[in-house]
Formats: C-alpha cells, structure tokens, sequence
C-alpha cells in the first residue's frame, strides 16, 4: 500500500511538472510572437536604398533573441501551412491566385535553410525550381523563356532558388554578355513581372544579405564537416574575388527593379534563424493580405450526410 500512495506522489509530481512545462512553453511562444513587428515595411526596399549601409547581424521587425525567435518560427508554422493550404483549395474553385517567392543571394546565404525549415511545413502545393547554369536548349530562347515555365500554377507557391536575376548579375561580373544586353533586361524583367502579378500571382522578393566574412566562416565550416563537404563548392572561392563587384551589381539590381507591384526585400543574413523568421513573416503578411477563403461546397452538405450515413 506505502509502495502504490509513493508510486501515485510520483505520477502526480510528474504531471504537475509537465502542466507547468507546458504552461513555460506556451508563455515563451507568446512572448516570442509578441516580439515580431511588421517584417515588411522593416526590409522593404524603397527609394534611396543603399546596400553597404545594411548591417547583416541586425533583425529588423523582431526584438527578440535567437531563441526568441525559433520559437516564433514554430509557433507560426501552423498558420503558414494553413494559409498555403487555403490558398491551394481557392484554386479547386477556380482562383487564379498563386504566390511567387524569389531568393536571391550569395553562395552560403541560407537559401537551403529557407527551403528546409520555413517552405518544408506544406510541400503540397509548393513548386520548388533550382536554376543552374542554362542548357543549349534554354540558351536558345530569350533568357526569360525558362522562367515562364516554372512559375507557379493557381494555388501554388512557387520558389525560385536564383532566378531571372542571375542574368543581370552573374553575366554582368563575368562579362558573359554585353553591356548593351544586360543593360536591358532590367525593363525587360519589371515588364515581365508586371505581367505575371497582373495574372493574380503576388511575388516577394528576397536577397539574403551576408557579410564576406561570415560567408567565409560558413564556406571553413563545411571544409572542417564530412556531413557538409557535399556543400561546398570550389568555385565559390572563385567568386569571392569578385565580392566588391558583386555588391555593386546587386545595388544596381536593387535600384532598378524593386517596383510597387514586386519589391525587393533585404533580408540580414548573419544570423540564420533570423533570415529564416522574416522570409516565414513575409510569406505570412503576403498570405494574410489575400484574405483566403475555404470554397463552398458545391454540393448539398446535408443531403451527402444522409447518403454516408445510409451508405
């Protein structure tokens, strides 16, 4: 009898311990929440942005630390997945809407991580497209040919690793194309996107912004890790040499393409979980601002219970 009252003190303890943990965890949640602000008017580019006034380490629209804000990042999952999920069942009622994210950013800039722990709560629905170098056949067309291809459907999420903008940034370093090429496609790729947001796809732009020398801890990172030598790449030392030129291409990105209908957001990427919260909240205000709807059954609901039930 003195062995079961002890055994039943113990039960007791221990799901005290798990109420008052679990009461700890949910006011970390809220207190982490309550720590974001608005990420969009914080990182949006607007007129007179100047790049290398950027601090990478910095998190604007958040006050909290770093676990503050993994807390945020899994708090708001749910809601991440239940919009993206709202937004594909608009589509089965014949909404046109659909959502393009486009990344853009330094090797080592955390555009793997993004895919990983903010695009990975839903994969339904989620099109997912790594540009690479282009193929002959690509490299017959215009330079926006692949691009088109790949845009997200109704009800999709579409996510571009690198995209249309490696062709006014990449060929521009390396003087892959003309000047008189290059110098173009900057009209050419606002008339584009004007074109794809007027179709009902809401497009956010992301350049994920790291300092060189946090790009080269990461690079010495996966040289000291086995399980990250299939990251690394030998030719991103190559493109370090043309770091300077590189942020006075994306400058001139920046300048000439951030547009009312499809802004640039600068992203601080220093800090990952930082990088990773403000992509997942930008999604979220995106998504918020669509008002997403579940569609109406195009049946009798009541009628379909009474089959099931007899069935």
């Amino acid at each position: 009898m003195g062995k079961k009252k002890k055994h039943d003190k113990k039960s007791v303890k221990a799901r005290q311990e798990r109420i008052e943990s679990d009461v700890a965890i949910a006011k970390a949640e809220k207190e982490a929440v309550a720590e974001i602000a608005e990420f969009g008017s914080a990182l949006r580019v607007a007129k007179g942005f100047v790049l290398s006034d950027i601090d990478t380490r910095s998190t604007p629209g958040f006050t909290g630390d770093k676990l503050e804000g993994k807390a945020a990042l899994a708090v708001c999952e749910a809601e991440l997945s239940d919009l993206l999920e709202r937004l594909f069942a608009e589509s089965t009622a014949g909404s046109k809407r659909a959502l393009l994210l486009v990344v853009q950013g330094m090797d080592t800039s955390g555009k793997g991580g993004i895919m990983r722990h903010v695009i990975s709560v839903n994969p339904q629905g989620v099109k997912a497209t790594a540009f690479k170098s282009p193929t002959k056949e690509e490299l017959a067309h215009d330079f926006l040919w692949r691009i088109e291809k790949a845009l997200p459907e109704p009800g999709e999420l579409g996510v571009f690793d690198r995209s249309h903008y490696e062709d006014v940034l990449i060929v521009r370093v390396h003087d892959l194309v003309p000047e008189e090429t290059w110098s173009k496609r900057y009209a050419q790729i606002n008339a584009f996107e004007r074109k794809v947001t007027a179709s009902g796809t809401t497009v956010i732009k992301v350049m994920t912004h790291i300092s060189k020398d946090e790009q080269k801890d990461r690079l010495a990172e996966r040289l000291d890790r086995p399980d990250k030598f299939y990251k690394y790449n030998p030719g991103d030392v190559d493109e370090r040499l043309h770091w300077d030129e590189y942020q006075v291409t994306y400058q001139a990105m920046l300048d000439k393409t951030s547009t009312v209908g499809a802004p640039w957001y600068v992203v601080p990427a220093d800090r990952k979980w930082y990088a990773r919260l403000a992509v997942q909240q930008l999604l979220l205000e995106a998504l918020r601002a669509m008002d997403l709807q579940w569609p109406a059954a195009d049946f009798d609901v009541e009628v379909e219970k009474v089959r099931l039930a007899g069935s």
